[in-house]
């Protein structure tokens, strides 16, 4: 969701929404920045992953899409300070069917509430340094898995067995 707008510094507060996959992060930020409107702003952890083509196969290959060095996490700390500063950011766009980032762009604005969903966003001191207020979503693993087996075979054309290895892994 891209939400234009423009703020002092002092008016953005970020919050971070965090949990595993498939725990309800996705839902509930989507539903808060609804009920917020123009107020609010999301952006996705899963929009800095380094591109992965090379390593994925159709169905996972060696992939680990749940590990820190899978993200580029310091150019989402570097965007959140220029929406924390009253600035517009640039933010990349991921492609999960083919696993790499493309040439465009997100560009999104400062607005009083900046959501960020994202699995891995607590990981590093100095990304958790971004965040006025956390959320972690604390979900039974069965239910996770049977989320994102949904998920990924429905959205991302992923095999059921694949999504499964890829999960216990």
């Amino acid at each position: 969701m891209l939400v234009t707008g423009s703020t002092r510094q002092n008016d953005v507060f970020i919050l971070g929404v965090a949990g595993g996959s498939g725990s309800g992060k996705t839902y509930f930020a989507k539903a808060l920045a609804e009920a917020l409107g123009e107020n609010a702003t999301i952006v996705y952890q899963d929009n800095f992953y380094i591109d992965q083509s090379h390593k994925f196969d159709h169905d996972g290959g060696s992939v680990n899409f749940d590990h820190p060095e899978s993200l580029e996490l310091t150019l989402l700390a570097k965007c959140l300070a220029e929406l924390k500063a009253g600035k517009a950011t640039e933010i990349p766009v991921y492609d999960f069917k083919t696993h790499s980032r493309m040439k465009d762009t997100l560009r999104v604005n400062p607005t009083t509430i900046i959501i960020v969903d994202g699995i891995l966003i607590y990981h590093p001191d100095y990304l958790r340094a971004q965040f006025d207020e956390m959320i972690f979503f604390d979900t039974p693993e069965s239910l996770r898995f049977e989320r994102r087996l949904e998920r990924d075979v429905v959205e991302r054309g992923r095999t059921v067995e694949g999504v499964k290895a890829q999960f216990l892994r």
